[in-house]
């Protein structure tokens, strides 16, 4: 139970977590739970979670290049190097020409990451059981479905901010002025 001050007076907020509602905190907290729980359950492949979503990719016909992984996950392009190398070290993932641009890679699954995948997959299904125990079970496919759709969103329109377009959104006409700042300088004389 959370207590809240609103005009001198008490009020009770019942079944409010300790971080409110603050979306921010929110996604934080879950996403440490997955991220702890995933690194747990794929991480004696390469790279973890990392090799884990990559070999995911690479399964699914989505591994169209090293650089559109990289940039797909939010991985430098060198750390995307190393990771395939040691994915394809392990029998999980294969570098093939890509037909239309010999300076490209597709990167496909194994038969072997193929079937890893499976059993990792297993594992990973279990960790989002575990995290989606929370929601009502009628609730759990449309909170995945939303989820996934603010995913695609934010990977279409790109990770980056304008931050003065946000600002630019709020009416800030009700704000008092702040007066200018003052130069640091130091005069010399």
């Amino acid at each position: 139970m959370t207590s809240h001050s609103s005009s001198g007076e008490d009020a009770v907020v019942t079944g409010v977590s300790p971080t409110g509602e603050d979306f921010g905190i929110a996604i934080g907290t879950v996403f440490r739970a997955y991220a702890k729980a995933t690194e747990a359950a794929v991480g004696d492949i390469p790279g973890g979670p990392r090799g884990y979503f990559v070999l995911t990719a690479a399964v699914q016909g989505e591994a169209d290049s090293q650089r559109s992984l990289a940039e797909r996950f939010g991985v430098d392009r060198t750390v995307m190097t190393y990771l395939l190398d040691d994915l394809e070290r392990a029998g999980l993932v294969e570098r093939k020409p890509d037909p239309a641009d010999r300076r490209s890679r597709h990167i496909v699954a194994t038969p072997h990451g193929r079937d890893r995948w499976v059993e990792l997959r297993g594992r990973v299904e279990l960790v989002e059981q575990h995290i989606l125990a929370a929601l009502p079970a009628e609730s759990r496919a449309g909170f995945r479905s939303m989820l996934c759709m603010l995913a695609s969103h934010v990977n279409e329109h790109g990770t980056n901010v304008d931050a003065c377009q946000v600002v630019a959104e709020f009416d800030l006409s009700g704000e008092p002025e702040r007066a200018p700042r003052r130069s640091r300088r130091r005069s010399t004389g």
